[in-house]
């Protein structure tokens, strides 16, 4: 390795251990000319910040900078001149123990132990049980290969929750596996070759493999489906309904809990974004919006945007979402998203984001992660580079981390990113009611004991989703064989609508309104969303509202519009107006 390599791995190591803040507090200590105009920590770039330090400091400096100055003492750094381990620094190298670690995993497992070792590289981020072995593509139980390199130390948990866990491969230590693997050259071995400087990793093209694998995962499960289970799809189909979707979610987790399950489904069939009709031709709007869970953290929202749609095998939750059109965003920087965007490009995914309020601490990231929420052109510049301009076409379901005690939107409202969000999304508060909380419990301990077959149902919803959003789409495995319908908003829809509008305001004394007619406008969305379940309904060339729809999207903008208005009103007394 040269010296150059060297201060490389210290930037990552410096990186990984400190916050935004204490890089800024450790640059303005020892005087480096890069951080003397910055005021605040907010406005250094981190990535320049942790590289001026690491060219600033000897090894013995960097000893006593990591004794002084509280590193994150929960993460891992296992370079090849640097170790960090349980909050202690040593000034030397983990390879020579990897390196013999990854020969017991070759002796043990042989090919299949190399192979899931090269899913982690191949993907380059956070990798579950389920993840591994639809990449692999065959019988192989990744489970107690990824328990060894776990122990051996060749890879760390990710993420964690309280029944799944993400695993990924430490980037310091990703060439020495390559090189071991027969990946890369040892000429191509040096950090800086893998670091994560913009200007050295194509994240366009990167993302357009991940893409091309996406789009793999849709044909495969769609052909299985047209050739196994299409008569049942169908069938099932004829009886399906919002209505029935909530009754089966109802009865696995309750009458609180499975409202935001249901909206994320519902999402689901909104992403094919189906033209809005009405009866003498076109609205302007489309199925698809994007969904927001708010609220304090433990109170079920990754559980509704990420495990029901993408599923959870270690906690036997099957998926219930599209496959291969919804991108997981976990530990995935905003900037990397802003440039990834550009591969997405007339094309509709979904990106799933469980903590979407981190992405809007980033300095200038609020504005193009605005237009990327209302599927605009998307321009960024950085001190490196422009990214951009591009059309963004694709759509989040995001969770949004922010106390709501009490009545609790005063204090949400607060955060001054949130109002970014809060027009530009289909939003709903989460508080940690007794309710909720006894329902989370509850499901918590079916889902232990193995009460709740989440399973058994989940395949036919998926089908039916899948074989609606390849239709609606003009997937080309089914243009022979059915016809895309739009979705025909009637007179009566907006006349509820209407009703449910006057009741609210007759609820608030004041005479400004707090919550945006933008409202409305999810809601029909919603509705809209809600009907394509009943393609299979009926013979009309197009797909018209349906009344349960509307029953849901009702109580959807009238308890929105609750939150919204500080709770001046009580969304039960509207609802039992409306005889909803």
């Amino acid at each position: 390795m040269t010296s150059e390599d060297r201060v490389i791995e210290r930037k990552i190591l410096l990186k990984r251990a400190f916050s935004r803040h204490r890089l800024f507090e450790i640059g303005k200590k020892f005087a480096i000319p890069y951080f003397e105009p910055f005021e605040t920590a907010w406005n250094i770039d981190e990535d320049q910040a942790a590289f001026e330090i690491a060219s600033s400091v000897s090894d013995a400096r960097l000893r006593e900078l990591f004794d002084s100055q509280k590193p994150r003492g929960w993460v891992a750094f296992r370079g090849r001149y640097y170790t960090f381990e349980d909050g202690a620094l040593l000034l030397k190298s983990s390879w020579d123990t990897i390196e013999s670690n990854l020969r017991q995993v070759s002796k043990k497992y042989g090919k299949n132990g190399l192979d899931v070792l090269k899913v982690f590289l191949e993907t380059g981020k956070g990798c579950g049980l389920r993840d591994i072995a639809i990449s692999l593509r065959r019988r192989i139980d990744p489970e107690p290969i990824v328990n060894e390199l776990e122990r051996l130390k060749i890879i760390t948990v990710s993420y964690q929750s309280d029944s799944y866990r993400e695993w990924r491969i430490l980037e310091e230590t990703s060439p020495l596996v390559q090189l071991e693997l027969g990946m890369t050259a040892p000429s191509a071995l040096s950090l800086q070759a893998v670091s994560a400087e913009v200007d050295e990793v194509d994240y366009v093209t990167l993302e357009r493999q991940e893409i091309e694998k996406m789009d793999t995962e849709l044909n495969q499960y769609l052909s299985d489906l047209l050739k196994n289970r299409l008569d049942t799809a169908i069938q099932f189909g004829k009886t399906l309904s919002v209505t029935a979707l909530a009754d089966y979610l109802k009865k696995l987790f309750g009458p609180v809990l499975y409202f935001d399950s249901m909206l994320s489904i519902t999402q689901q069939y909104g992403l094919a974004d189906v033209e809005i009709v009405h009866e003498r031709g076109k609205t302007g709007m489309r199925t698809g919006w994007n969904l927001s869970l708010f609220g304090e953290p433990g109170t079920g929202k990754s559980f509704s945007t990420r495990d029901m749609i993408l599923g959870k095998p270690d906690a036997k939750i099957s998926p219930h979402g599209i496959p291969g059109r919804n991108r997981y965003a976990g530990g995935m920087t905003p900037a990397r998203f802003i440039r990834i965007g550009q591969a997405y490009m007339n094309r509709i995914f979904n990106f799933i984001v469980p903590e979407f309020n981190d992405w809007f601490k980033y300095k200038g990231m609020v504005e193009p992660l605005k237009l990327a929420m209302e599927r605009g052109e998307i321009k960024y510049e950085l001190h490196r580079e422009v990214v951009g301009p591009y059309k963004f076409g694709s759509f989040f379901s995001v969770n949004y981390n922010v106390a709501t005690f009490g009545r609790g939107y005063e204090v949400t409202v607060q955060d001054p990113n949130f109002n970014a969000i809060e027009d530009r999304m289909l939003c709903r508060m989460h508080r940690l009611t007794k309710q909720r909380f006894i329902e989370i419990a509850q499901s918590q301990m079916r889902l232990a004991f193995g009460e709740i077959d989440i399973g058994k149902n989940a395949r036919k919803i998926r089908d039916h989703l899948t074989l609606v959003y390849a239709i609606e789409t003009r997937h080309p495995m089914v243009t022979d064989r059915f016809m895309p319908k739009p979705v025909r908003i009637t007179p009566q829809a907006y006349e509820i609508i209407e009703k449910a509008r006057s009741a609210i305001l007759e609820q608030i004394p004041r005479e400004v309104v707090t919550f945006s007619a933008r409202l409305e406008d999810r809601a029909i969305r919603f509705a809209c969303s809600a009907s394509l379940l009943k393609y299979f309904g009926s013979d009309l060339e197009y797909i018209p509202v349906s009344e349960d729809a509307l029953k849901y999207a009702i109580q959807l903008y009238v308890e929105e519009a609750s939150v919204r208005s500080r709770q001046e009103f009580m969304p039960e007394e509207v609802l039992a107006k409306l005889q909803l």
